[in-house]
């Protein structure tokens, strides 16, 4: 970790597939690093953290925080779920520098509670709330919850869709692998052939101007702004939403051309309250590392959960 206000160092990036297991990830990363030798480390993680050991939900890893610590002669090792760091990002994160991208009527973020959610792999989500002079960041499992049709157009579509678990949460759509889905079901609904073999196909697809692929981001924006309004609701976030992941980036005007902000605000009996809350979409590339310096270098700043080990 650099010193404070100092840029962060980024060392090599690699698939979850490439090696065995975190310890052999680390190593190879630091490989690299020629920089001082860490006495200590914060690993955000994709899943629950209830305990020092941790399996990943979408891959093969197990993270075991002692194992790590002793690998590399560690002083301590804390675990946090992946969305800790990105929702102390938005303390952080500044439109001016070219963070943020607003969607719908431009509106600086607020002193309140502020959300944040990312489609990729998966979906997380999590929450950052002030309490008297401090932070405290919520992580939640909230992309697992329910998630149903409610139009005449979605019902249709719905037996079409996959299952994962016997279950259509939020995050089997509102995802990488969720993007396929919306439009392979979308095809199976019209009765033509999905030219999509995986996510990106989709995105790329539609820079061609391919019909399938628009109407599939239209439908993947609206539903995204209807599960973003909706956790706005829950935890009365007056001080914005904030859409991470590897998605929204890429489409950041299919998302700011209307069907997004439409659905976040038709929240009757609180439209009023919903069209005021503002909403972006993270474009700095690493709002985690960014959320992760933060936690570091200001630790009396932010209350949140951990697990982890103590040499």
């Amino acid at each position: 970790m650099p010193a404070p206000g100092e840029p962060l160092q980024l060392l090599p990036r690699m698939r979850t597939a490439q090696t065995p297991d975190p310890v052999e990830a680390i190593r190879n990363a630091l490989g690299s690093y020629d920089g001082e030798a860490p006495r200590s480390a914060m690993i955000a993680v994709a899943t629950r953290v209830d305990g020092p050991v941790i399996r990943l939900t979408n891959a093969q890893w197990v993270i075991d925080a002692e194992a790590i610590g002793r690998a590399f002669g560690l002083e301590r090792v804390a675990l946090v779920n992946d969305y800790t760091p990105v929702a102390a990002a938005t303390a952080v994160l500044d439109m001016a520098r070219g963070d943020l991208a607003p969607i719908g009527d431009l509106m600086p973020a607020g002193p309140g509670t502020r959300v944040v959610l990312g489609p990729g792999t998966g979906l997380g989500a999590g929450a950052l709330v002030p309490v008297e002079d401090r932070l405290a960041i919520l992580a939640t499992e909230a992309g697992h919850m329910e998630f149903g049709p409610t139009t005449d157009e979605e019902a249709a579509l719905w037996p079409h869709l996959e299952r994962v678990g016997g279950r259509v949460s939020a995050e089997v759509l509102l995802s990488g692998p969720g993007l396929f889905r919306i439009g392979r079901a979308l095809a199976a609904c019209r009765r033509v052939n999905c030219p999509f073999t995986a996510p990106n196909d989709v995105l790329e697809a539609r820079r061609g101007g391919d019909e399938l692929a628009a109407a599939t981001l239209d439908l993947f924006a609206r539903w995204l702004g209807r599960f973003a309004g909706d956790l706005a609701l829950t935890f009365e976030a007056s001080g914005g939403v904030f859409i991470a992941g590897g998605i929204a980036p890429r489409m950041v005007d299919v998302l700011q051309a209307g069907g997004f902000r439409e659905v976040f605000d038709h929240k009757a009996p609180h439209e009023k309250w919903a069209r005021k809350v503002p909403v972006f979409v993270i474009i700095n590339p690493e709002p985690a590392l960014e959320g992760l310096a933060a936690l570091v270098t200001d630790p009396g700043r932010f209350v949140f959960k951990s697990q982890g080990w103590q040499a």
